[in-house]
């Protein structure tokens, strides 16, 4: 894997057919409408890919059929984060066995930790982990949200880099400038509207959710962005906010997004539109509201 980690990395969501079964056809459609979208990497088990409902031989799966379907065309990075250390340290050889090319920790969850927990945590975990490894700031689902001084421990113990999912610029501009000397070490954006922001002021890219939709649209806004384009990104931000305020807010509740995106794959024909318990997929109402959507936005995206 070529660092620094940078471009469009999709945090692609798991196709399911039931709780325990992966939607294998559905899966292949959509890692191949990744792929033709150009994306520079992929995400697998991330909190789009609903990796805390999934037991652990479905996670297994997915990661070894990913692996078979990418096939080393791009990098594939794969979340551990669990409740337990000797969970995260499973899917971590697990996902060195299957050949994938890098891992992603987000603080363990549930019982709220302390920066200073967060920091002896790392200390125990990183030298065993068999990959490099992606921190990742998700305060809204962990709560915690990682300060700088704890990112600057994770880059001493190994970690090549960080994506950011804190809806903070302000955090995110002061990680750039923390570690803009340090030129193999991703910061990556999680709020995809941050993209050019991020290009900018010296980031390195996105996991961006949309990108699952429409990966060539994020591909387009990151280059663009690369070469300072400002006329080209303000046209191809309107798009992503479009997405934004139609796809993302569909229904009323925070899982929203995670739904959206699987109901519009399905109105697409890429995969099923299954949603791991204890979410529930959209009901026939709010998919009408997706299905006016997709026909809205493919009016403007191509």
């Amino acid at each position: 894997m070529k660092l620094p980690l940078s471009g469009i990395i999709p945090p692609v969501v798991t196709p399911l057919l039931d709780n325990n079964t992966l939607d294998v056809e559905g899966l292949e459609k959509l890692i191949e409408h990744l792929l033709s979208g150009g994306v520079h990497g992929l995400f697998i088990l991330g909190t789009t890919g609903e990796a805390t409902s999934l037991n652990y031989n479905l996670r297994k799966e997915l990661i070894k059929r990913t692996g078979e379907l990418v096939n080393h065309r791009i990098p594939v990075v794969v979340g551990i984060t669990d409740t337990a250390l000797h969970g995260s340290l499973e899917i971590a050889e697990y996902s060195k066995s299957a050949g994938m090319d890098g891992l992603v920790i987000a603080p363990p969850y549930y019982v709220p930790i302390s920066q200073e927990e967060m920091r002896e945590y790392l200390e125990s975990i990183a030298p065993k982990l068999p990959l490099p490894f992606l921190m990742y700031d998700m305060p809204s689902c962990t709560k915690m949200h990682m300060s700088v001084e704890t990112i600057r421990k994770a880059k001493e113990l190994g970690a090549i880099g960080i994506k950011d999912s804190s809806g903070d610029m302000a955090y995110l501009f002061s990680l750039i400038q923390e570690f803009k000397d340090s030129p193999d070490f991703s910061v990556i954006a999680g709020t995809e509207l941050f993209l050019p922001e991020t290009i900018l002021h010296g980031g390195h890219g996105a996991v961006a959710g949309g990108a699952n939709l429409y990966p060539r649209l994020f591909v387009d806004l990151y280059n663009a962005s690369l070469n300072k384009d400002l006329i080209k990104i303000a046209l191809l931000r309107e798009k992503v906010m479009k997405i934004d305020d139609t796809i993302f807010n569909v229904g009323k509740h925070k899982s929203k997004i995670i739904k959206g995106i699987k109901c519009t794959l399905s109105v697409m024909g890429i995969c099923n539109d299954y949603v791991a318990f204890p979410l529930r997929k959209f009901r026939s109402e709010e998919r009408r509201k997706i299905e006016q959507h997709v026909e809205e936005l493919n009016k403007i995206m191509f």
